[in-house]
């Protein structure tokens, strides 16, 4: 069996694939940039697991998270998805989601790409971390507050740098892959 993460929950083959196939992939494309950084925002006080389980239901919830679909939805259509069992019932959450896509939408107009302003923060390449243990990886770094500061001048709802780190290291700007996992760079 291959050597994964420690905080991998191997009972779980969402959490694995999760884990194998995106988690610290050097991500480029927009709108997958946008649903990872909206899940990170869902997952505020929750834990991962919770926000993956539901990863489906937020897709159709949202549109498949096609930005601009996301930032033309209503207020009636945002508060219709209170009544949704399937996503976290979290009004704030729901109405930042939309509130993202705006902000997301502006940063494209700047930047061409939300991909390319992302990716200036680390000069186009991984930061590639030493992790002996996932539990003494830092929960926020310097780049995530500076991140997170400048997504929230931007309007962006639920980005502190806690989340703002996860979604870097989820999207591959920062791979904090354990040293020992067979994904982190170079084990391959």
């Amino acid at each position: 069996m291959p050597k994964r993460c420690g905080w991998v929950k191997m009972n779980n083959p969402l959490y694995v694939a999760y884990h194998d196939e995106e988690w610290g992939q050097a991500l480029h494309d927009d709108q997958a940039l946008f649903e990872l950084l909206c899940m990170e925002t869902y997952q505020a006080g929750l834990s991962w697991e919770t926000v993956l389980n539901k990863r489906q239901a937020f897709r159709q919830a949202f549109h498949d998270y096609q930005v601009q679909g996301v930032a033309d939805m209503t207020d009636e259509e945002l508060e219709a998805l209170m009544d949704n069992p399937a996503i976290i019932r979290n009004r704030a959450k729901i109405f930042a989601t939309r509130t993202n896509a705006q902000a997301f939408l502006q940063v494209q107009k700047e930047y061409d790409s939300f991909d390319t302003y992302l990716w200036s923060f680390v000069d186009g390449k991984t930061i590639t971390n030493d992790v002996s243990d996932y539990r003494q990886a830092p929960a926020k770094t310097p780049l995530s507050e500076k991140i997170s500061k400048d997504l929230k001048k931007r309007g962006f709802k639920f980005t502190g740098p806690v989340a703002v780190l996860s979604f870097l290291q989820a999207a591959g700007l920062i791979d904090d892959h354990e040293n020992n996992c067979e994904w982190k760079s170079g084990n391959k």
